[in-house]
C-alpha cells in the first residue's frame, strides 16, 4: 500500500481528509505541520512565506516519513505546493496524492473561521501563488475541497480502489 497524501493550500482540509482516510484505512496519520523546525513555525506565525531552503529540513523529515510506511502503508497531510517537493516524496517511497483544491473565498473563509493555528489567512494568496496543481502524470486524485470531508474520503477511496485493481 503506499502512503497517501492529502495535499494543498492552507485550509483546503488536509487535516480532516487525511485523519478520516487513514481511520478507514487502519493506517497510520501523521500531519506535516508536526515536521516543520520552530524557526518555520515562527516564520508562518509572522506572516512571512517560507523559502525552499526553509522547507529542505521539513521536506527530508517527510521523505524519511514516507520511507519508513512505505510497506504498511500511512497517510500524510502536506501543502506539498511544488511538484519538486512531490518528486522528492515519490523518491522516497510509494505515494498517492489527494489534491484539495478549490475556490479562494472558501479557503478564505476556512481561515478566518480556523482558531490556534499559525497559518493565517495573510498566508493564502502566497501559497496559491505558489501552488503547482497535481498534474495527470503524479499518481492519485484531484478533488474540490467545497465538498463535504465524507464525500471526498469516499471519492478517494472509490479512485484508489479502481486504479489499484488496475495495477
Amino acid at each position: 500500500m503506499p502512503v497517501i497524501v492529502v495535499m494543498g493550500v492552507a485550509g483546503s482540509g488536509k487535516s480532516t481528509v487525511g485523519t478520516e482516510l487513514a481511520a478507514r484505512l487502519g493506517v497510520e496519520y501523521a500531519d506535516a505541520d508536526q515536521f516543520h523546525p520552530p524557526a518555520n513555525i515562527a516564520k508562518m506565525t509572522a506572516g512571512t512565506p517560507l523559502t525552499d531552503e526553509d522547507r529542505r529540513a521539513w521536506l527530508a523529515a517527510l521523505a524519511d516519513w514516507v520511507a519508513i510506511h512505505t510497506d504498511t502503508g500511512g497517510v500524510l497531510g502536506a501543502s506539498l505546493l511544488k511538484r519538486r517537493y512531490r518528486d522528492q516524496l515519490r523518491a522516497a517511497g510509494d505515494v498517492w496524492l489527494v489534491h484539495l483544491h478549490g475556490d479562494r473565498d472558501v479557503l478564505a473563509d476556512r481561515l478566518r473561521a480556523r482558531t490556534g493555528h499559525f497559518m493565517k489567512v495573510s498566508m493564502l494568496d502566497s501559497q496559491l501563488a505558489d501552488l503547482e496543481p497535481r498534474k495527470p502524470d503524479e499518481p492519485g486524485i484531484t478533488l474540490d475541497l467545497a465538498e463535504p470531508p465524507g464525500t471526498l474520503v469516499d471519492k478517494a477511496l472509490a479512485e484508489y480502489a479502481r486504479v489499484s485493481s488496475q495495477a
